[in-house]
């Protein structure tokens, strides 16, 4: 058995790509998106004639809205592969908007309705902002399910706890990246590898104490850099995985070992806590890493969203 195979027997399997063509092969249960993976994939040859033909259909409206066609056209590509749901993302600008966020994925889901496919396939995903953990709340209240993305710390995780968001998606590989960047010529890669890894930790503690306060929101980890990080979070709920690190692992049959156990982590001694608006900008606010990755993201996806309406532009 694979390790790709061996991991499907604790974790869901969840693709990280707009790449849809690339989905069969690897046989996973959900899959993401994001602006960078939508623009990654538009400028391929072969999505070409997708990109004509959405514009082609909706002439005459908003960018913002041929926006919202060209992500939801791709989420209905991705959900004729796959037999779970997609995440697809509202505009990284609308961030730090909570009423404007509500709107977008209200309207993201409209469209998806509107070509057949039901809410409960679909994940609105929302930068984990103060702002945008409230439209969330919002949303799940209106039976519009949320997948918050750009998460990068314990205090994001609890507050996406109490708004009783459906997932959330802790960055592995960008918590890494920061404090390999940080210790600059100390860094020990070997002795900061597997569940030392720092990003694994971040969501070794988040899994742990979801279990332990039966919490429900779904916890997948994202954003890898290699496979030691996958494989140290085996039995994570859910692990979105690029087809670059599928295909490693479909083609490695090392053993795979449980790494995360949520009957082991209803022992633990943990304390329950929680984050007020201001306690979560001040927390967030303290923990440098997060703040910064979490302002970096969206400045990288508001960047990728910039060049994907150019393309669009320029196709129209």
């Amino acid at each position: 058995m694979n390790q790709l195979d061996a991991l499907k027997k604790f974790t869901t399997v969840v693709a990280d790509t707009g790449d849809f063509k690339q989905l069969a092969q690897f046989k996973p249960q959900d899959a993401t998106t994001n602006p960078s993976l939508i623009l990654k994939a538009v400028q391929k040859p072969e999505y070409q004639p997708l990109l004509a033909d959405t514009l082609g259909k909706h002439k005459g409206q908003s960018l913002d809205v041929l926006m919202d066609h060209l992500l939801v056209r791709f989420g209905c590509e991705i959900l004729q592969t796959i037999p779970g749901r997609v995440s697809t993302e509202v505009d990284a600008r609308l961030s730090f908007d909570t009423a404007a966020s509500v709107a977008r994925g209200e309207r993201l889901i409209a469209l998806y309705k509107a070509e057949g496919i039901g809410a409960e396939r679909v994940l609105i995903k929302v930068a984990a902002t103060p702002e945008g953990i409230a439209a969330a709340a919002l949303l799940e209240q209106r039976g519009i399910h949320t997948n918050l993305t750009l998460l990068f710390s314990f205090c994001q995780a609890v507050a996406c706890a109490d708004a009783k968001v459906q997932l959330i998606s802790p960055f592995v590989g960008r918590i890494y990246d920061w404090y390999k960047k940080s210790a600059g010529t100390s860094w020990d890669e070997a002795a900061n590898a597997g569940v030392n890894d720092p990003g694994v930790k971040s969501v070794r503690e988040i899994y742990n104490y979801y279990k332990h306060f039966g919490i429900k929101t779904e916890v997948m980890g994202a954003s890898f850099r290699n496979c030691g990080q996958i494989t140290a979070l085996a039995g994570c709920d859910l692990l979105t995985i690029s087809p670059e690190l599928l295909a490693q692992l479909a083609a490695n049959s090392a053993p795979l070992a449980l790494a995360l156990d949520a009957k082991a982590a209803v022992a633990l001694d943990l304390a329950a806590v929680s984050f007020d608006t201001s306690g979560l900008r001040l927390a967030l606010n303290q923990d440098a890493m997060a703040s910064e990755k979490l302002a970096e993201g969206i400045r990288a996806f508001v960047a990728d969203t910039l060049k994907l309406e150019q393309i669009m532009l320029a196709a129209a």
